[in-house]
């Protein structure tokens, strides 16, 4: 609210003594600190209320206040103002009187304004105050989200940018830099395009003579066009000022969190910064609330899997653990085992870093380690809040580990998960850890092993013959590929050229029998655990990825890269 104008806000509270001095100084600290304007610290913090200081700039502007604006813009007045014009300038018409126009303005102190939009539609223009939020909502609606291809947004912002040495700037010339509307456009564009590409992660780096920006999609880096090495800094302070993050703190490593609402998806965006030897480097991992629509039955489990696992999570207590690398879908596969569990007779508690899907219904915990709130002591508190069922976001330590059996123990389901290569190393793993082999026996109830390999776009896919020495390395038996078709990518424009459209699931699904439980209190080898297993009827991950090659739905590389 009233970006790059904190200034003024600050003087003309100061002037009519709106908020006592010490607390308006200390908000300006605040918004200093932070990268929020002046307006929006001091109506967080409740020193003021909105229509005091939508009042309070009216009258400082010589502008009218208008508290209640329609829910429609009137025609007369909308047939006079093309929407390019309202989304450049800020404003929506709210009236239209033979030859004046009024308008109500998210930036009333722009001194600009009158006299453009008077020369613009020729008409006498009275601008009056409004809250911003509402204004901005009444052009989205009546005019849209302007579109203008990303390219075109670049060369805006190169025509519009000049280079400064970073070290000559202040605080307040970077806050004012990200607050530039060319660099709020592009920021804006290229988080939309990542969240429509359906990116995973969005990497914004900085090397000595270049800055890249690059989308995860489905598992694999691709690179748009760089901007210019000198916005770096400003592109970066956009985001940082969106996610709350101090601007002026460029030598440690940051947290936070920006929340996005596109075509009425919520999308948040977990952000994290790192200074590297040339700036500031920031990852952004995409959440999308949307895919926690996602059911059990639509993750791509083969049946007997789903059905085990629909079959473990019932249990009234014990220990269903999903293992697999970071990106391999673990936490989406808990997600949607919660949303069948949450029912209004049972008490859910989860504790994550952080939390990643809001769930109503479902008391979530994000860990705070600056302020001592680890897995294991969220996890210990939850005994005490008569839980039914409990997730942990990763069991990392073996503090978290045994409170988990305890918890088990007690009578308490338990989901987590673990970071190993398959679903039989999960359980030497927690031995390693010093768990004890008889308890770990008599609580794990199953491990889930996942991965995620990119799908053949089914457009353009292409019958090839593969070398053999690939087949064998993946250890398909020769009799499994005899006229048999196998599939690569080419690219198409239904995929963009890649070759490859969305992702599938592999698993591999280890329950704990009695046989392997005896097997795990003796303290067998790993080797002896899967062998075991597999002759119990595991399904490993490798031979998962055999059955999706010869289904056509992905490739020889894919999975010897995935397994």
């Amino acid at each position: 609210m009233f970006e790059g104008h904190d200034q003024a806000v600050f003087d003309l509270l100061a002037e009519r003594r709106l908020v006592e001095p010490a607390a308006l100084q200390a908000a300006f600290e605040e918004h200093r600190a932070s990268g929020k304007s002046l307006a929006r610290t001091l109506l967080e913090l409740g020193l003021l209320e909105k229509p005091v200081l939508l009042h309070a700039v009216a009258d400082h502007t010589g502008c009218g206040y208008t508290e209640e604006l329609p829910a429609n813009l009137p025609g007369d007045a909308l047939a006079l103002v093309e929407g390019r014009l309202a989304r450049t300038y800020g404003f929506a018409p709210i009236a239209a009187d033979g030859f004046s126009v009024t308008v109500a303005a998210i930036d009333p102190f722009d001194p600009h304004l009158v006299n453009d939009l008077a020369f613009a539609l020729e008409r006498d223009v009275r601008v009056c105050v409004a809250d911003p939020e509402r204004v901005q909502l009444l052009i989205r609606q009546h005019y849209g989200e302007e579109e203008i291809p990303l390219d075109a947004a670049l060369d805006e912002l190169q025509a519009s940018a000049h280079e400064a040495g970073e070290e000559t700037l202040t605080e307040a010339d970077i806050e004012q830099l990200a607050g530039q509307t060319p660099i709020i456009r592009f920021v804006n564009l290229v988080l939309a395009q990542a969240i429509r590409d359906k990116a995973s992660d969005i990497h914004f780096e900085p090397f000595e003579h270049d800055f890249k920006i690059r989308y995860r999609i489905d598992g694999a880096l691709y690179e748009m066009t760089p901007p210019p090495k000198h916005l770096a800094l400003p592109i970066l302070s956009r985001l940082k000022v969106l996610a709350s993050l101090n601007i002026a703190e460029r030598r440690l490593p940051q947290d936070g969190r920006i929340r996005l609402n596109l075509g009425g998806r919520a999308v948040d965006l977990r952000v994290s910064t790192l200074p590297t030897q040339f700036g500031e480097s920031v990852v952004l991992r995409v959440l999308d609330q949307s895919a926690m629509q996602l059911e059990l039955g639509q993750l791509g489990l083969p049946t007997a899997i789903r059905s085990g696992v629909d079959e473990v999570i019932r249990r009234p207590n014990g220990i269903f653990i999903v293992t697999g690398p970071t990106g391999s879908g673990k936490s989406t596969t808990l997600y949607s085992c919660l949303k069948i569990l949450n029912t209004v007779d049972a008490k859910l508690l989860t504790v994550e870093d952080p939390v990643e899907y809001e769930i109503d219904g479902i008391m979530q915990v994000p860990v705070n380690p600056a302020a001592g709130l680890t897995f294991a002591r969220a996890l210990r508190t939850f005994l005490r809040q008569d839980p039914d069922i409990v997730m942990v976001g990763e069991i990392r330590d073996l503090e978290t580990a045994q409170i988990a059996i305890q918890a088990s123990l007690t009578g308490h389901l338990v989901l987590s998960t673990l970071h190993t290569n398959d679903a039989p190393s999960a359980v030497t793993r927690l031995v390693d850890m010093g768990i004890e082999p008889f308890l770990l026996a008599s609580t794990l109830e199953a491990v889930l092993a996942q991965r995620l390999v990119r799908r053949l776009c089914p457009a353009c896919r292409q019958p090839y013959e593969p070398d053999e020495s690939l087949l064998r390395q993946i250890g398909l038996p020769p009799e499994a590929w005899v006229n048999r078709n196998f599939f690569r990518s080419t690219g198409c424009a239904a995929c963009d050229l890649l070759g490859y459209k969305g992702r599938i699931g592999l698993f591999e699904f280890l329950p704990l029998t009695d046989a392997l439980r005896e097997l795990v209190v003796r303290g067998v080898s790993l080797v002896e655990l899967r062998a075991k297993a597999v002759e119990q009827g595991m399904i490993p991950l490798r031979e998962a990825g055999w059955a999706a090659i010869l289904a056509g739905e992905t490739t020889v590389e894919e999975v010897v890269k995935y397994t």
